[in-house]
């Protein structure tokens, strides 16, 4: 169960305009834009992927033998960061991970939901560049819907005891209050009626972040949450993981306004594994749900769910 945070004296205004620059962002870099490298080895020990309950496995193929890697340690190679809606083209050594390398070089933070036909076919329509917009959003938001439920079930309950109409006790469990969520503008906004579906009083903040034009690194451009944040779980929503430098520049404006990273759930649809990486590689205690790790991410998504592709 997470811990409750006390807001610091020093606390950063809670609804505020950032400017910050660091990492290449995400939303309006072009497949021709220049692209800073950036590489970090990952030196510490790897922990076992985590795989919620179900038949579930990454869509990251080998051919190698399943078994054949369990005895290596590994450990994560340099890559180049690029933007996260912009296309990605795979490190040889990511288009070969199967689930024990992935295992070994993301960890136990990373949870995928148990993959069924049902999911396989909700991927499989908005990969599809036939798909219409119509079928696109309803396959989005059935997806979505999937990955907040799951991430619901991640959050801390509590026991409680009711009386039935019949005038039975029954035995259950209630939410614990403190739960927010955040949506990374503007694709992630397409996961915040998922979230209120599921929970009607949430309360959600937001961050926009994109490009700056001339220098072409992720400039923070908005944020504001909730007053006491820094007391509340936070369910962080953003659908692709390209590179993951989007959220990384999210996690670090929330930690900027007291939000420990161990109590940060990020949602998201679909994750390259260098994306995964490169997040869990700078915050080690955040907890990754999706639905499928593979190199080919659907950086259309934000475009086609609002009609502007």
């Amino acid at each position: 169960m997470a811990t409750e945070l006390q807001r610091p004296d020093s606390m950063p205004c809670h609804n505020r305009q950032v400017n910050s620059t660091s990492t290449p962002s995400p939303e309006r870099l072009q497949a021709d834009d220049p692209i800073l490298d950036h590489a970090e080895e990952n030196n510490a020990a790897m922990a076992k992927l985590t795989l919620l309950p179900g038949h579930a496995h990454s869509s990251v193929l080998s051919e190698r033998d399943p078994q054949a890697c369990c005895g290596t340690n590994l450990h994560s190679e340099n890559h180049s960061d690029s933007s996260d809606s912009g296309d990605y083209d795979a490190p040889v050594g990511d288009s070969l991970l199967g689930e024990c390398e992935l295992s070994r070089q993301i960890g136990a933070q990373l949870k995928l939901l148990p993959m069924n036909d049902q999911i396989r076919e909700l991927q499989t329509i908005i990969q599809d560049k036939t798909a219409s917009r119509g079928d696109f959003m309803f396959s989005a938001d059935r997806l979505i819907r999937l990955v907040v439920e799951e991430g619901l079930n991640q959050l801390p309950y509590k026991e409680c005891m009711v009386t039935t109409p019949t005038g039975h006790k029954y035995e259950g469990v209630k939410f614990e209050k403190g739960n927010c969520g955040v949506s990374i503008m503007r694709s992630g906004e397409a996961m915040e009626q998922g979230l209120r579906d599921c929970c009607r009083s949430i309360r959600i903040g937001k961050i926009l972040i994109q490009s700056d034009e001339e220098t072409q690194r992720a400039k923070v451009y908005y944020a504001k949450f909730p007053p006491d944040i820094c007391r509340r779980k936070v369910l962080l929503m953003y659908p692709i993981l390209s590179t993951g430098n989007t959220v990384i520049e999210a996690v670090k404006v929330l930690i900027e306004h007291g939000v420990q990273p161990s109590v940060i759930i990020l949602l998201s649809l679909f994750s390259t594994p260098h994306g995964a990486k490169s997040i869990i590689q700078e915050f080690p205690e955040i907890t990754i749900l999706t639905t499928e790790v593979h190199p080919v991410a659907p950086t259309h998504f934000g475009q086609k769910y609002f009609g502007t592709d």
